[in-house]
């Protein structure tokens, strides 16, 4: 049942993430109810909303869904619950704290920092995404990869990056390979950027909630809108594969609200 399952997703070129994700809930199924019938599935839609927040609920029933669609039962999906959408982004990292927060790196010669924290906020790119970036994809000013459904994307890197990032390369004399290795030369994973960026961020006094690895993709979508006001081409950056996924970042974040709302209203 699991092997089938993931040699199906395999072959749907899903992201690696995501696979283990899927796999990871059919498994829950597996354990919660044993059997797959109609009535467990909407008893396993009933067990995860009153145990997960609504995002994580929506991911597991998508999981389960994309298998029953493996073994020929796509009439039997379940029904995604709706999420209310917040009016306003969440703990995204200021330009001005992002501006900070690279200078701090450079001046302290935390340069590998630097550079995932650059690499994040100026190509847009998810941490599975930059972990895969080699030394060839910078000096050729772009990596190309498949998203989550088969389609290829475009990741492009600013010259003034790239001059930057190879300038640093060849003073470590690395002209091949991945960038982005941990202590003990290994590829660096996802946790490990993360974790590290919250030590950094908490030595630097900024706030945590907006030191992860999303945060940076985050801003880069805001700060391309501030510049390039063309929501069909960030879409097309961000590999988005519909554009209303890119229009949350129209509105404000709750900071940015606060301004206005103090600036504007004098009644």
């Amino acid at each position: 049942m699991m092997k089938a399952f993931e040699i199906y997703l395999c072959e749907r070129n899903l992201s690696p993430n995501t696979t283990r994700s899927y796999l990871f809930a059919l498994a829950q199924f597996n354990r919660e109810f044993k059997k797959v019938t109609k009535k467990n599935l909407q008893n396993y839609k009933i067990w995860l909303i009153e145990n997960y927040k609504p995002r994580t609920v929506n991911l597991r029933l998508r999981a389960v869904n994309c298998y029953l669609e493996s073994i020929g039962k796509a009439s039997w999906k379940i029904p995604l619950i709706r999420v209310q959408q917040k009016p306003y982004l969440e703990n995204v990292i200021s330009e001005e704290d992002y501006n900070y927060f690279k200078s701090c790196l450079k001046e302290d010669g935390e340069m590998f920092w630097y550079f995932v924290v650059r690499f994040l906020t100026a190509t847009g790119a998810r941490i599975s995404e930059l972990i895969q970036l080699k030394v060839e994809h910078i000096r050729a000013g772009h990596i190309d990869l498949y998203s989550k459904g088969g389609k290829l994307r475009r990741i492009y890197i600013p010259k003034s990056l790239q001059n930057e990032a190879l300038s640093w390369l060849g003073d470590k004399e690395q002209d091949s390979s991945f960038v982005f290795f941990n202590k003990y030369g290994e590829r660096i994973t996802s946790r490990g950027i993360s974790s590290q960026l919250k030590r950094l961020g908490l030595r630097y006094g900024i706030d945590p909630l907006v030191i992860y690895p999303h945060s940076f993709r985050h801003r880069f979508a805001k700060s391309f809108l501030d510049r390039c006001n063309d929501i069909a081409f960030l879409a097309d950056l961000m590999g988005h594969e519909n554009i209303e996924t890119t229009r949350i970042y129209l509105r404000k974040t709750s900071t940015e609200q606060r301004l206005i709302v103090d600036e504007v209203i004098d009644w």
